[in-house]
């Protein structure tokens, strides 16, 4: 076994960011790196997932998951490799997925780990299309959204690890027409020409509203909604009547310093009867096993595309989160450690 190295490199949450995170409110600090206890193994990390839900963790406040602690590693999605195990059923060399991303090497608790095959897919795979975006994806469409063939389908930040796949799936399973927003014509362009969306547009060209109406002539019947703001007030306009909304983030109000103002146009959810449903991933595990082997069949066909916007080096595992949060990435956005 090669010895292991004296230390670890991790972010930590230094101060809270009031609007948008700043690079004072984090250090990359060093730690040091010791043999794994009894029921535990330690992890050569290899990618490390930020994700925008992350942001919310810099904030100390009650919610579905415990805020980052302060001078404490930040914690996230990751896959690496074993590299010393106490642990029954895990083996040096062996590849997992944990939660203890943002640092080089981690201490996991083995029973929060979850061994993954290389030969199935791509390590980094496991942090987004086969991971936790892409069971959000899954769940949020089919089982929160109660998708139907011949629905048509609105995805806003279709170019993200989310949205870009609900597009595509909503396609394999039958919408009518499949349309998505994103933030630059490169991601409109790539919406439709490479991940089959029906139309897409630029949101910062003009207003939603008014560019989903263009889009959806016939209305829409289902939203998946990653932004909020805006977008929700449009996709409540155009839903046709029985339409239903899975809120899965609100991206666009993430960094507000101020309470940020909901849809005026509530009332219309009366008339047509609408269903607006927030979703976290967590409650839908037990789709884990259908998820899996339902897009990996689809990956294995070539239906089913995913991008990945890399960063390398650890040392720049805080600017792969804001740009994250500035919508620089397409597909799912990992920070890799593998030089």
């Amino acid at each position: 076994m090669p010895a292991l190295p004296a230390t670890s490199r991790e972010w930590h949450l230094v101060s809270r960011p009031h609007g948008w995170p700043e690079p004072e409110n984090v250090a990359l600090r060093e730690a040091p790196v010791t043999e794994p206890g009894e029921g535990r193994i330690l992890v050569r990390n290899l990618h490390f997932s930020v994700d925008p839900y992350m942001r919310g963790r810099m904030n100390d406040v009650k919610s579905y998951v415990p805020p980052f602690q302060l001078d404490q590693p930040m914690e996230g999605g990751a896959v690496g490799e074993v590299v010393a195990s106490n642990a029954d059923g895990f083996a040096v060399g062996d590849h997992v997925l944990h939660g203890l991303g943002w640092r080089e090497y981690a201490d996991v608790e083995a029973r929060h780990a979850v061994k993954v095959d290389a030969s199935v897919a791509p390590l980094s795979a496991y942090l987004g299309v086969l991971g936790m975006p892409g069971l959000t994806a899954y769940a949020g469409l089919f089982e929160v959204a109660s998708f139907k063939e011949g629905d048509a389908v609105f995805v806003s930040g279709a170019a993200g690890a989310v949205g870009s796949l609900v597009g595509q799936m909503a396609k394999l399973k039958g919408a009518s027409r499949v349309i998505g927003s994103a933030g630059s014509d490169e991601k409109v362009k790539l919406l439709v020409e490479e991940y089959g969306f029906d139309a897409a547009f630029n949101y910062k060209k003009g207003p939603v509203a008014e560019q989903l109406k263009e889009a959806a002539p016939d209305g829409i019947d289902v939203y998946f909604d990653n932004v909020g703001g805006e977008h929700l007030e449009a996709a409540i306009s155009s839903l046709n009547v029985h339409g239903r909304v899975t809120i899965c983030g609100m991206i666009a109000q993430y960094n507000a310093t101020e309470p940020t103002p909901g849809p005026r146009n509530l009332a219309l959810v009366i008339g047509k009867r609408l269903r607006l449903q927030g979703m976290l991933v967590n409650d839908h595990r037990g789709l884990q096993e259908q998820f899996v082997q339902e897009v990996a069949g689809w990956l294995g066909s070539g239906e089913l595309k995913y991008d990945e916007t890399v960063v390398e080096g650890i040392e720049n595992g805080f600017d792969a989160f804001l740009g994250l949060l500035r919508g620089q990435n397409t597909g799912k956005m990992i920070v890799s450690l593998t030089r």
